[in-house]
């Protein structure tokens, strides 16, 4: 499995960047939001899903761990195939999309384009528990609010395992301040 791609990113097209790693070439379907963000030429690092079929072999990329985890979320849904999953991730940043699945917004999800609103309607109903909001964030009546998705520490206990809200639950007491390592050992004290 490929985990993460690093390199330059030597070429763009139709939703793909072609990342070049020491003289390889690696095709990424990528969301619009990192398609548009991604400068030709420059190194960028990439967190990958690799999917593998009887008649294809893609790799989807992410620039943030939280938006593969939640790509992998939104494939486990019935119906939601990696193309879908990621024109869902293509709406908006990954917390808004977060954001309005947690919040049942199953309308915001029917706009990605080949999503209709059984779709959306079935993604809402499947992952509203696992992407919902930190109960910290409901008790203080900001349920609007987005966490951080460029929190290193957050994005090393998706990947033990935690759940987006798991993962800033455990953060929530811990000092900001310390080094991500050690605010790792704080949270899975906790």
């Amino acid at each position: 499995m490929i985990a993460h791609v690093y390199g330059v990113v030597a070429e763009k097209f139709n939703g793909s960047v072609i990342i070049d790693v020491q003289g390889v070439g690696y095709e990424i379907q990528v969301p619009a939001i990192d398609f548009e963000s991604v400068l030709l030429e420059s190194e960028h690092k990439f967190y990958t899903y690799h999917h593998v079929r009887e008649q294809s072999d893609e790799l989807f990329g992410f620039s943030s761990l939280a938006a593969k985890k939640l790509f992998e979320l939104l494939i486990s849904v019935q119906g939601v195939g990696p193309k879908a999953a990621l024109s869902i991730l293509s709406l908006g940043a990954t917390e808004a999309v977060r954001n309005s699945i947690a919040n049942a917004d199953s309308g915001y999800i029917a706009k990605a384009s080949g999503v209709g609103k059984k779709t959306a309607d079935r993604v809402v109903v499947d992952l509203s528990d696992k992407v919902g909001l930190p109960s910290s964030f409901v008790h203080t009546g900001v349920a609007q609010s987005i966490a951080p998705t460029n929190d290193e520490a957050l994005e090393a206990l998706m990947a033990l395992g935690y759940t987006l809200a798991d993962g800033t639950a455990a953060l929530e007491g811990v000092d900001v301040s310390l080094p991500t390592a050690e605010r790792i050992r704080e949270a899975l004290k906790q």
